[in-house]
């Protein structure tokens, strides 16, 4: 168990962590797909959505606006279709509306009580100030992708999110869903992590990539953590 006294920020990943991506994902794209008559299960369209955003993010650094345009038209030609402008745009324009998970408000307004919150995120400065909203819960620090010029699991994200928050890095514990993205650079730096299960015993690693990094605390949801937190 970690001791949380020695902790003084805690920094989360947004999307796939505090926001139901997955769910916002399936519900932007499957109206897409059945318009051009391609039906695919949940998990291999999520695969399929996993692989398409990590090449668009491999080149040169391009907003995550322009990286969910081109997860759609990459759809497209995986599955034989071209997308319409409408379609290609639809997926970034979604995203203001995926839905936190439900434990998710309560939860950082716990945690808020004990530490400073920041959000370590793959996303655009105007597209996680809609999900701000949704949040409701005012962040101490926000470091973007946009901001770093890097997405994760770079590990400029981290180091600008050290810079920002002004702390040492064992008094930061990153709070996030993906091991790829988030806790094998976080391992690799040195800073203490906790992974959110969120997909439980579900197969696979969903729209993350596959990775054997190993967490320093595994829980099934925000409100775990918090309730973890506040027995310790």
């Amino acid at each position: 168990m970690l001791d949380f006294s020695q902790f003084e920020y805690l920094t989360f990943d947004c999307y796939g962590t505090l926001i139901n991506w997955e769910a916002g994902i399936l519900a932007a794209l499957r109206p897409i797909l059945a318009a051009h008559a391609v039906a695919l299960p949940n998990e291999e369209l999520l695969r399929c959505y996993g692989e398409f955003e990590a090449e668009a993010q491999s080149g040169e650094f391009r907003l995550y606006r322009i990286i969910l345009e081109e997860v759609v038209r990459a759809f497209g030609r995986k599955f034989s279709f071209t997308p319409s402008a409408e379609e290609t745009k639809s997926l970034p324009q979604s995203l203001a509306h995926w839905p936190p998970f439900p434990d998710t408000v309560e939860a950082l307004r716990k945690l808020h009580t004990a530490f400073k919150l920041a959000i370590v995120s793959n996303i655009d400065d105007d597209l996680f100030a809609g999900t701000a909203k949704l949040l409701q819960v005012p962040f101490d620090a926000v470091i973007t992708a946009q901001q770093a010029g890097s997405y994760k699991p770079s590990h400029r994200n981290f180091d600008l999110a050290l810079q920002r928050i002004a702390r040492p890095k064992d008094k930061v514990l990153h709070v996030a869903q993906s091991l790829c993205h988030d806790i094998a650079p976080a391992k690799a730096l040195g800073i203490k992590s906790v992974w959110v299960n969120r997909r439980g015993n579900q197969a696979g690693p969903g729209a993350t990539q596959l990775s054997t990094a190993a967490p320093d605390l595994e829980v099934p949801s925000l409100a775990a953590l918090a309730t973890l937190i506040d027995r310790g």
